[in-house]
């Protein structure tokens, strides 16, 4: 199992609208984070800053990550929650949110 946490902004003029939405996440993208191994997901946040946390179970993270981005309804939600958000500057080439490292872990 891989465990990613993540970062981005979330100007506080889209805080209720953002929060509005993921009060009832669309089905169909939920099914899609499901079919492609994602469990135990979690967005929090804190001031103007989202915080996620995932695990992945499956064994092709790359693929499964793909699959996502390609799926019509995914990218529907991403185009509608992505002028919510605010990246941060010190996010990967290629990143919208933002990974971070994992520093301390315990079962």
């Amino acid at each position: 199992m891989k465990r990613i946490a993540s970062v981005i902004g979330l100007p506080a003029e889209n805080r209720a609208e953002y929060e509005r939405y993921h009060a009832a996440v669309w089905p169909r993208v939920l099914e899609r984070l499901t079919a492609s191994n994602i469990t135990n997901y979690s967005i929090y946040r804190h001031g103007e800053l989202l915080f996620s946390y995932f695990e992945y179970i499956g064994d092709d993270y790359e693929g499964d990550m793909a699959a996502i981005a390609a799926d019509p309804e995914t990218q529907r939600w991403w185009a509608v929650q992505e002028p919510l958000q605010r990246p941060l500057d010190e996010r990967a080439d290629g990143e919208w949110w933002h990974e971070l490292p994992e520093i301390f872990h315990h079962d």
